[in-house]
């Protein structure tokens, strides 16, 4: 799992925090899955005493499915790799770096000398 996880910071965008409407990267060992879900809720377990979350997940496969799954921090926000049921796994928020900012258009001058955009609008 280790390995998997540290391939998968390789290549991806990930933040280091998880809000609710983030989407996360949920990775398990088995049933073996790599699907990204998007954060429904976060709620506070009050039944600990420790700091234990309950995290909503809507996994965005076919068929949608929704889970809860209670969590520490450290755990729904990539700083950890966690076991269920004795098995490894993963979840990190992934980031969706702003579009760049388009350039302007490059003009040519024309035959007449005048400066005329490169791009033009064809209806």
């Amino acid at each position: 799992m280790e390995q998997l996880v540290g391939e998968l910071k390789k290549i991806m965008s990930l933040k280091s925090t998880t809000t609710v409407g983030d989407i996360v990267l949920v990775a398990a060992k088995k049933p073996q899955m790599l699907v990204y879900a998007m954060v429904g809720d976060i709620e506070r377990d009050q039944t600990r005493k420790a700091e234990w979350w309950h995290v909503t997940l809507h996994l965005l496969s076919i068929p949608m499915q929704t889970v809860v799954w209670t969590l520490r921090t450290a755990q729904f926000t990539g700083q950890e790799i966690f076991t269920m049921g004795g098995e490894g796994r993963f979840i990190q928020a992934v980031r969706f770096d702003s579009p760049a900012k388009p350039t302007p258009p490059v003009e040519e001058k024309s035959k007449g000398g005048e400066r005329r955009p490169s791009l033009r609008i064809v209806k």
